[in-house]
């Protein structure tokens, strides 16, 4: 049979990893697809400048829309990355009846439900394993392998760039400042980190999971999101003391009626698993009501784990070309007419327990007035520490950590401790999660 024409939209980072891994392993490539996949032109802002990859035999071109719009290319692969002009290009290839693979996880996350409904409709497939967890295989784990199973909730590490300043606080007992600027140094942050920092990111991918294990539609835009910018040394210390480690969290969980979708960093038993994961690795938790809980684990990034999953995204299409679009894996899992438009939580609603850190005068009953707060809003303490003083301080820091409470009375709580004339400053606050097999 014809090799199967592919047109590559981006020579960055991953679109020359896509290229690598296609040659030198093409022969294996082409055993599981049935067919060969051949990369005939590839778009780029400055094609004469060197690229680790070769690209002898490959038309490359400054205008993507000649490869949207060639007549012989049967797949585009978009590796620009963000929304303009990727949205446009991929709606393009698709009106011109072009399938698509992406790793773009905001385009996704923000457009996937209009691409997905023009696809469908075009009887085409957008295939996006790339776009959530790198290398990690996690979109046809939950799509495909956990089929049988009702998902109960998911929780994620799925931005490295945000673990590995996590991971690098703990062990050097570094600012989040000097952290970042090292990270930057090393690769692992852009020079402009917002999109890790603060989750967005990792809130772009949550979308994705939640869609593919809820089948709901993509709510981007209904995610809580909080980064890890304000968390302090002191605060990663003082959790590993206490026998948790801090991780920039994706959590969705299935819960009265609608979905939790959360990013923020959270306090886990350093027993878990999860929480061993370090430096810019991901790892996904996955509870089934059949399969229980499950971990993935892998790169999250680079070159070569990302081009893994394009490739493997680019054999499921070409297996595909000849197949009734109608007996094809749904893109989100579900059948189109059979996802549901569950409501997602305010923040107000969710449960969750908490790690609280305040600066209180050293005299009797400061601790007494606290506590009656945390009472009056039937908040139950799980354990207090009190720390000694400094030296020439007339303040010391009181740890507290508590049971499950909705966050809107946490929120009052805090509020009212704040208002206490023997409490300084700010109360630091960090949810916690046990990831216990009967949560749900």
């Amino acid at each position: 049979m014809k090799p199967v024409k592919v047109g590559v939209l981006g020579l960055g980072t991953v679109g020359c990893g896509t290229i690598n891994v296609l040659a030198r392993n093409g022969k294996e490539i082409a055993r599981r697809a049935g067919r060969v996949i051949q990369v005939t032109h590839a778009a780029a802002r400055d094609i004469s400048k060197h690229r680790p990859c070769d690209t002898s035999g490959i038309e490359l071109v400054t205008d993507p829309t000649l490869i949207v719009r060639h007549p012989e290319i049967e797949v585009v692969v978009e590796l620009i990355g963000g929304d303009e002009p990727a949205r446009s290009l991929v709606l393009e290839a698709l009106a011109n009846g072009k399938h698509v693979v992406t790793a773009n996880k905001a385009l996704i996350a923000v457009h996937g439900n209009e691409i997905f409904d023009v696809a469908q409709k075009k009887g085409l497939m957008v295939a996006f394993e790339a776009a959530v967890a790198g290398g990690i295989p996690i979109i046809k784990a939950i799509r495909e392998g956990l089929a049988g199973n009702r998902i109960e909730w998911l929780a994620g590490i799925i931005n490295g760039t945000s673990n590995f300043i996590l991971s690098e606080m703990r062990e050097r007992g570094a600012d989040f400042a000097d952290v970042l600027k090292e990270a930057q140094r090393l690769g692992y942050a852009e020079a402009d980190p917002t999109f890790d920092i603060e989750g967005i990111d990792a809130a772009h991918k949550l979308t994705i999971l939640a869609a593919i294990a809820f089948g709901i539609p993509l709510k981007f835009k209904d995610v809580y999101v909080e980064g890890i910018s304000k968390v302090t040394r002191v605060d990663v210390a003082y959790a590993e003391e206490l026998g948790y480690r801090l991780k920039l969290l994706g959590i969705a969980r299935r819960i009265n009626g609608g979905v939790e979708l959360r990013v923020h960093p959270t306090l886990i038993p350093y027993r878990r698993l999860i929480a061993n994961v370090e430096g810019a690795m991901n790892a996904v938790l996955v509870k089934g009501d059949a399969v229980g809980p499950t971990m993935f684990y892998g790169a999250g990034a680079g070159a070569e784990p990302t081009a893994s999953a394009v490739v493997a995204d680019l054999v499921d299409v070409v297996r595909t070309l000849t197949t009734d679009p109608t007996n094809r894996v749904p893109h989100l899992a579900f059948q189109a007419d059979q996802r549901v438009d569950l409501p997602i939580l305010p923040m107000g609603e969710v449960d969750t327990s908490y790690y609280l850190r305040l600066h209180a005068l050293d005299k009797p009953g400061v601790l007494a007035d606290v506590t009656r707060i945390l009472a009056d809003l039937a908040i139950s303490i799980e354990a207090i520490l009190q720390k000694e003083p400094q030296p020439g301080e007339q303040t010391v820091p009181v740890i507290i950590l508590t049971q499950r409470v909705k966050e809107k009375n946490m929120d009052a709580a805090i509020s009212r401790i704040e208002q206490l004339g023997s409490i300084t400053g700010k109360v630091a606050r960090i949810r916690l999660e046990h990831l216990n097999p009967t949560w749900n």
